[in-house]
């Protein structure tokens, strides 16, 4: 069977262009500095000092660093990959030296998808980590290796969404190292979890440290993610299993087994790397099981062996509120869905006896005691938890009333390099306004000038260009290749135009183009904007408007309600074609992932996002737009309350009145997809006549370039580690703590705090 992936999702190994006869003196001393070593491996990227001076700060007796904590994280390599772009900057393709040689063709050929994340959530933990190298920061992160990843997406015009195990090799992807054990270096490190089997059998799950350096741009400091693998051969078969796929809902033991996995795995990565935080970061609740090592190692440190026989409930409270102050939390999100809990019955198999006691003293649900509510434990125990935006600590602090006081706002951001085009790139790097906008995006609060700046106005308009045609470009592509393999499997086209005829098919870079990716959950409405064709093509046929929908997203394979969204994006488009006399064109792409996440935020004119408020946390792809100055037009929710800015970067649509419990529900009857579609069709218009009437498309560039200089300053993850750090209580170098002051001052999400 031949896939429908996008071509970007395979590697093609490419032959390695022919080296220069002889490498100069000046280049086998920059490549020569890119080798490290230390106990644990050889690495690619960085030099000696580099390595030495971060690892020595991850393991300083004064703990003055942090361990951050994800379910996943995503960091995909061919949007941001500094180590590649420095080779291709020398030119250095060959070298004589095996080892260097070797790692040079694995940056230069090796695969760039490491497909451990699903989502926004991951993504931004990517973004932090990145944004931690790059300010110089001494982090780490944890997570786990899924050696099948999320899943790879298919989409068939009729069944809609395939899903099944994406394949990748670890071992192959240049960045990842697998960690040698000191005292045998020819073994991998490895860590044992104490586990219970779902017989309440005594069970030791075994894992290989992976490290993946996140190096900055400059190459002179990175950030460890350390990644648990549990595809060991010491592991039981059936917590291999459980590890294998991200996000694995295919039973809630299988589900309370990977949280289980992350959480007991956080302590012994950290005593076999030497790591001494002082401040453990949960990002989400997936990783709150640290909290009942962290409990009774207290408890063991003051009883001894004999801890489980002489503490008492108050011992483990007093212990449990000590254990509190090393935490800070994040929660990500109102909706149930996304908060973690479990029958008693089932992660009570997982771990002995007084974990189960320490739980059911700390971690009961308080409407149904048969529950462990690791949200609420999480939220109980730290010593700050931060919602992701503004809206969301109201929201918050309603949904846990016994935790407003300390609940804050941190809003999220993006990573500014990753996300920005390179055509917008270079760009920026033209105009003086800019200078340092890569290691610093506060400038761009300083650019006012480039908005009366007639050579950026065009400069910008011809990037922008690039990149449309670039999106645009690679939908065509694709609907051809679609076409042409209809007889070639089983899959149908996800597509109508590619059952036109070809001439009909190609999509304009001209065209206005709507773009909307994220994943396809009821709250979001992906299909909100169709709820009434007659009304939206009307006004695209009345004034010969020519409109790219293009859309993309995947639904979790068990969320049947988010892949009937897709089904009914998918069912539109013939009608919608018909009806605006072909006029409006509706692509969904599939495979949806980071490279094309990138394209589309880049190549749109705008960016959508349409779900009910206010479940929509924060929502980062409209940031990523802004810092390609792309307008958004959005329901006022989660991030967009803050980046609005009165309509200056983009529209607003749909309700936006005060927030209570009873706008938490995702029934279908209370998603609002008649009043807030309404809202949309009166705004929609205005987008139009702005980007088409030439009397009036100075206006349009308005809004692109407000865009850079008021939300590019705000809502990115320089400006969101600044806020972190004084959350974190860090002490930093004097020259690191004057730039997070700096972001602070620039913008302070929680005015209360």
């Amino acid at each position: 069977m031949k896939s429908h992936l996008p071509s970007h999702n395979k590697t093609t190994p490419q032959k390695p262009a022919k080296a220069k006869a002889q490498l100069s003196a000046d280049s086998k001393h920059r490549i020569l500095e890119m080798l490290a070593t230390n106990r644990f491996g050889t690495f690619f990227g960085v030099s000696q000092k580099v390595l030495d001076s971060v690892w020595q700060a991850l393991t300083s007796p004064n703990g003055e660093s942090i361990t951050y904590i994800s379910m996943e994280i995503g960091a995909d390599l061919d949007v941001f990959h500094p180590v590649r772009n420095r080779l291709r900057h020398l030119e250095i393709t060959e070298h004589p030296d095996e080892t260097i040689n070797r790692f040079l063709q694995m940056y230069l050929q090796g695969p760039l998808k490491i497909p451990n994340y699903s989502g926004g959530l991951g993504i931004l933990a990517g973004d932090t980590l990145k944004s931690f190298a790059d300010c110089k920061i001494p982090v780490a992160g944890i997570s786990l290796l899924y050696r099948k990843g999320y899943f790879s997406q298919m989409v068939d015009s009729k069944i809609g969404q395939v899903a099944w195990a994406s394949e990748w090799e670890p071992e192959n992807t240049p960045g990842l190292y697998l960690l040698h054990d000191p005292e045998s270096p020819t073994q991998p490190l490895t860590i044992e979890v104490p586990f219970h089997d779902f017989h309440g059998v005594r069970s030791v799950a075994c894992a290989h440290l992976w490290l993946k350096m996140e190096i900055n741009e400059s190459l002179d400091f990175f950030v460890p993610e350390i990644l648990l693998d549990y595809q060991t051969p010491q592991s039981p078969s059936w917590i291999q299993d459980a590890a294998q796929h991200l996000y694995d809902s295919s039973s809630e033991k299988v589900k309370a087994t990977q949280r289980r996995l992350l959480g007991a795995g956080v302590i012994p990565v950290m005593e076999a790397l030497g790591l001494t935080s002082r401040t453990i970061h949960l990002n989400e609740q997936h990783g709150v099981g640290v909290i009942l090592y962290l409990i009774t190692q207290s408890l063991q440190k003051k009883y001894g062996a004999q801890y489980e026989k002489k503490a008492t409930d108050n011992d483990i409270l007093t212990a449990a509120a000590e254990v509190a102050k090393r935490l800070v939390f994040t929660i990500h999100t109102p909706v149930k869905a996304g908060h973690d809990r479990f029958d008693i019955s089932v992660y009570g198999e997982l771990v002995n006896p007084f974990c189960r006691h320490i739980l059911n003293l700390l971690a009961l649900d308080e409407h149904n005691n048969s529950m462990y509510n690791f949200t609420a434990m999480a939220m109980r125990l730290n010593r700050t938890t931060n919602s992701v935006s503004r809206l969301h600590k109201e929201v918050t602090q309603k949904q846990f009333p016994e935790y407003a006081d300390k609940i804050t706002a941190i809003t999220n951001g993006v990573h500014h390099l990753t996300w920005t085009s390179d055509a917008k790139a270079e760009l920026y790097d033209t105009f003086p306004e800019l200078h340092n906008w890569r290691r610093d995006p506060s400038v761009f609060a300083g650019a006012e000038a480039l908005h009366r700046n007639n050579k950026f106005r065009t400069y910008f308009e011809q990037a922008w260009r690039t990149d449309t045609k670039i999106l645009v470009e690679y939908v065509n592509r694709m609907l051809i290749t679609h076409r042409n393999q209809r007889l070639a499997t089983w899959i149908d086209p996800p597509n109508y135009l590619s059952y036109r005829s070809e001439g009909e098919v190609p999509l304009e870079h001209t065209t206005f183009t709507l773009g909307f990716a994220r994943r396809f959950s009821t709250y979001k409405r992906a299909d909100l904007i169709f709820e009434d064709l007659d009304r939206l093509t009307a006004m695209i046929t009345e004034n010969n408007w020519p409109v790219n929908f293009i859309y993309a997203g995947k639904a979790h394979p068990s969320d049947e309600p988010g892949q009937d969204l897709i089904r009914n994006v998918l069912a539109v488009q013939e009608e919608l074609y018909l009806k605006s006399n072909g006029l409006a064109k509706l692509v969904f792409i599939p495979g949806y992932d980071m490279h094309l996440a990138k394209m589309m935020v880049a190549g749109s004119h705008a960016w959508l996002n349409s779900p009910k408020r206010p479940l929509e946390a924060s929502g980062t792809s409209g940031m990523k737009a802004a810092m390609n100055g792309v307008p958004n037009v959005s329901i006022m929710d989660g991030w967009w309350v803050e980046g609005y800015h009165e309509g200056q970067t983009g529209w607003k649509f749909g309700y936006e009145g005060s927030v209570s419990s009873e706008h938490f529900s995702e029934q279908p009857s209370s998603l609002l997809y008649n009043e807030d579609s309404n809202s949309f069709y009166t705004v929609f218009p205005e987008m139009l006549r702005l980007f088409y009437d030439p009397s009036m498309h100075d206006q349009y560039i308005d809004k692109c370039i407000a865009n850079l200089t008021l939300n590019c300053p705000i809502f990115n993850t320089h400006r969101m580690a600044a806020e972190y750090v004084a959350r974190y209580e860090l002490t930093l170098a004097p020259a690191v703590q004057r730039e997070m002051e700096k972001f602070r001052k620039l913008y302070c999400s929680d005015p209360s705090f």
